[in-house]
C-alpha cells in the first residue's frame, strides 16, 4: 500500500527547462513565507515544482520538512487549481513557523492562483 499518498511524476516539474520557462514567463505571488510562480500549461492539470534553498530553509531536516508540507498542501488542494505549472520557493521566515500556519499560507496562495489564472 506504499505510495498511495505520493505525488506522481506527472504532477511534478522535473526538467530544468520547465523551471526556466516558469521563471521567465510566470506570474509571481508572494506572502511572508512563500513565493509561488505560476504559468499556464496545456496538460489539463496542475504541476508542482519545489525550489527550497539552503539559504532560506536551513539544513536538510528543515528543508525536507518544508518540502513535505508544500507537497501535502498541493496534493490536498490540486483539484481546485487550474492547469498551471507552479514553482514554490521558501522564504527564510517559513523556517521557524508551525506547520499549521504554513498550510494556511499555502491554502491562501492556492486560492489566489485559482482566482487569478484565466
Amino acid at each position: 500500500m506504499r505510495g498511495w499518498l505520493t505525488l506522481p511524476a506527472r504532477l511534478r516539474l522535473r526538467r530544468k527547462r520547465d523551471f526556466d520557462a516558469a521563471y521567465a514567463r510566470g506570474r509571481r505571488l508572494n506572502d511572508g513565507f512563500f513565493t509561488v510562480i505560476t504559468m499556464a500549461n496545456d496538460l489539463g492539470e496542475p504541476r508542482l515544482g519545489l525550489a527550497v534553498a539552503v539559504r532560506a530553509a536551513g539544513g536538510a531536516v528543515a528543508r525536507n520538512r518544508l518540502r513535505r508540507i508544500i507537497r501535502e498542501s498541493f496534493r490536498l488542494n490540486q483539484r481546485a487549481l487550474p492547469a498551471v505549472d507552479l514553482v514554490v520557493s521558501v522564504r527564510p521566515k517559513a523556517r521557524t513557523v508551525a506547520a499549521r500556519t504554513l498550510h494556511e499560507s499555502l491554502a491562501a496562495l492556492w486560492r489566489k492562483v485559482a482566482e487569478t489564472t484565466p
